[in-house]
């Protein structure tokens, strides 16, 4: 059995997740501890069904419904709000069901993308 491989949209953004004292300085103490938690949870997931909805938990982990990234298979997982951690299948192609949603089940690897304040 394999756990959810994840990689970083750029290598700052990768020093800045694995550097504690980096991140607490970028995003606080309450949010970086937060970030660290949703990153092992995703580590520890074989694929990223294990946050399919209903599946919620604390991460409440979701396809946004609307904005910039409506439609482009990001997914975000809850930090402090409205602070949500935002990453991307990391497939070519993305795996899909038929009618063209997210096959979650086949999601193996993700891309971080960074995090945002999902409210603005």
């Amino acid at each position: 059995m394999s756990i959810l491989e994840i990689s970083f949209i750029s290598r700052n953004l990768e020093k800045e997740f694995n550097e504690g004292a980096r991140l607490v300085k970028t995003h606080g103490p309450e949010r970086a501890k937060k970030i660290r938690i949703r990153i092992a949870a995703l580590r520890a997931a074989v694929t990223l069904y294990d946050f399919r909805p209903p599946k919620k938990g604390p991460s409440r982990c979701h396809e946004p419904a609307e904005g910039n990234r409506k439609g482009k298979f990001h997914l975000s997982v809850d930090l402090d709000h409205p602070y949500r951690l935002i990453f991307t299948p990391a497939h070519d192609p993305i795996p899909t069901h038929d009618d063209g949603g997210l096959d979650w089940s086949k999601v193996t690897a993700v891309t971080i993308l960074g995090v945002e304040n999902t409210h603005e």
